[in-house]
C-alpha cells in the first residue's frame, strides 16, 4: 500500500483523477477495451467531474459501479444515477455503462444476465474505492447477510448483500474481483475514516471489510 495526504479535498480529487487518468491511459495501450469500477456516494463527485474531462479514448472504456442499490436507475439513491451524471459526461459521455441492475423483485432473478457482461470484461483495469466509517467498502457491510460469500475466495462476480438497517437490498461486486484490479485507488476522508481506516489493520476481515481489497492500493486522505 502507498499513503498520500494532502491539504484538503479539492486538491486529492484533482490529483486521484490524474491519477485514474493515467492508469487508464496506460491500460488502454495494452488493451482494446479496459474496465474502470467506481463508487457511488458524495464522495467521488468531485473526482468523477475531473475526470471527465481527461484526454482518454473513452470509447474504449467500459464503466461499472463496485456496488448497487437494487433501486432503478434514475432513483435517487441509485449509484448508477451519480455516475452517469457527474463521470460520463462531458469527453468521458462515450464511455460504456454497465449496470447492476435490472428490473426483477430480487436480485437473485437476473444475477446471472448481469454477470455475464462484467465476467468477460475482467479484470478490472482501474479501481476507485470509498470506505465508510465502519470499515465497509462497495457494499460489504460487517454483519450483513452475504459477506461471506463477497470475502470467499472463490466468491463469484455479484454478490446481493442484506441487512435489517440499510433501505434498499445491495448487489456488490465480490473481494476476489476488486482486489483483483491492475490499479487500486481508496479515498478517505475525515479523521474518523483515517481512524478506522487505522483500526482495520488489526481487526479481522469479517469486521473490516475493506482489508480484504487493500494489497497494492494506492490510499489516498485528507482531513479536510
Amino acid at each position: 500500500m502507498t499513503f498520500h495526504v494532502y491539504p484538503d479535498f479539492d486538491m486529492m480529487a484533482i490529483d486521484v483523477a490524474n491519477a485514474v487518468a493515467d492508469d487508464l491511459s496506460e491500460a488502454l495501450h495494452h488493451d482494446e477495451r479496459v474496465l474502470l469500477a467506481v463508487p457511488g456516494g458524495t464522495t467521488p463527485g468531485l473526482v468523477f467531474d475531473a475526470l471527465s474531462a481527461a484526454d482518454l479514448d473513452w470509447d474504449r472504456v467500459d464503466v461499472v459501479v463496485t456496488d448497487e442499490r437494487w433501486v432503478p436507475e434514475d432513483h435517487e439513491r441509485s449509484n448508477a444515477r451519480l455516475v452517469k451524471e457527474r463521470l460520463i459526461v462531458n469527453r468521458a459521455v462515450t464511455a460504456r455503462f454497465i449496470a447492476l441492475f435490472a428490473p426483477a423483485s430480487q436480485p437473485e432473478d437476473v444475477l446471472a444476465d448481469l454477470e455475464s457482461v462484467i465476467a468477460p470484461k475482467l479484470p478490472v483495469a482501474v479501481l476507485l474505492l470509498g470506505m465508510g466509517a465502519d470499515m465497509h467498502t462497495a457494499s460489504m457491510f460487517p454483519g450483513a447477510q452475504g459477506l461471506n460469500l463477497a470475502l470467499a475466495p472463490d466468491a463469484p462476480v455479484l454478490v446481493p448483500i442484506r441487512r435489517d438497517d440499510l433501505l434498499d437490498i445491495r448487489v456488490t461486486l465480490s473481494a476476489r474481483v476488486l482486489n483483483g484490479a491492475v490499479r487500486k485507488h481508496l479515498l478517505i476522508k475525515g479523521k474518523d475514516k483515517r481512524e478506522a481506516y487505522e483500526n482495520a489493520k488489526y481487526l479481522p476481515v469479517d469486521d473490516a471489510p475493506i482489508k480484504s481489497v487493500l494489497t497494492g492500493a494506492h490510499v489516498h486522505w485528507t482531513g479536510a
